[in-house]
């Protein structure tokens, strides 16, 4: 069981809290705007809290479920708060079209936000390939992570784990930026190769 700050109210901070609990994990969701993180707690019900935007959030794994303009800013507004945690990206930088990304080559938005963040955190990027609609389905999916600390990733892995997903290693941190260019392609797979957002990228592991 992972303890879980989740920050953003939106459909994918929703899903994976859902989920989480599901998992048997602890779940606290975090929103600027107040009253909305407690509707959503009392909403998940199991247990589920609302926290404080800028207080030390209470999971040791924290969540970034928010636009990609505004993860820098938060890990910058957090601070020292979050020190010692564990922070998964899952944005994508899509430019308005979500043909390309904003972010120059070279970097990712999960390599800026583990440059804001203080030295003890660890930054792994995780779930940006995988579509919320399609998480609330239950089915078997992989989630392709990539980070730069073993035991950040090690417990990311857990907490994927314990939500039914199979977690797949991509190798340290720079590969982000290849992650975040796999959710370009999904956008253009959804738009022309299959026609809707209801499917999954995984990996068929040979016998």
């Amino acid at each position: 069981m992972s303890n879980i700050s989740i920050i953003g109210l939106g459909q994918m901070a929703r899903v994976l809290a859902a989920r989480a609990l599901d998992g048997a994990n602890t779940v606290e969701v975090i929103g600027r705007e107040a009253v909305k993180a407690a509707d959503l707690a009392d909403a998940l019900g199991r247990g589920a809290t609302a926290g404080t935007v800028g207080a030390a959030p209470a999971g040791e794994i924290v969540i970034l479920a928010v636009p990609h303009g505004s993860a820098v800013p938060l890990v910058s507004l957090y601070g020292d708060a979050l020190a010692g945690k564990v922070i998964v990206d899952i944005t994508n930088p899509f430019n308005p079209s979500a043909t390309g990304v904003v972010t120059p080559d070279g970097t990712s938005v999960a390599q800026e936000v583990a440059k804001s963040a203080p030295a003890s955190a660890h930054v792994v990027k995780a779930f940006n390939t995988v579509f919320g609609n399609v998480l609330t389905q239950g089915r078997p999916l992989d989630v392709f992570i990539a980070g730069d600390d073993a035991q950040a990733k090690a417990s990311t892995s857990a907490f994927i784990e314990s939500i039914g997903l199979r977690p797949m290693d991509t190798g340290d941190l720079k590969m982000a930026q290849w992650l975040e260019g796999a959710g370009v392609l999904m956008m253009g797979l959804g738009r022309h190769g299959v026609g809707n957002f209801n499917f999954s990228l995984g990996v068929d592991i040979a016998s």
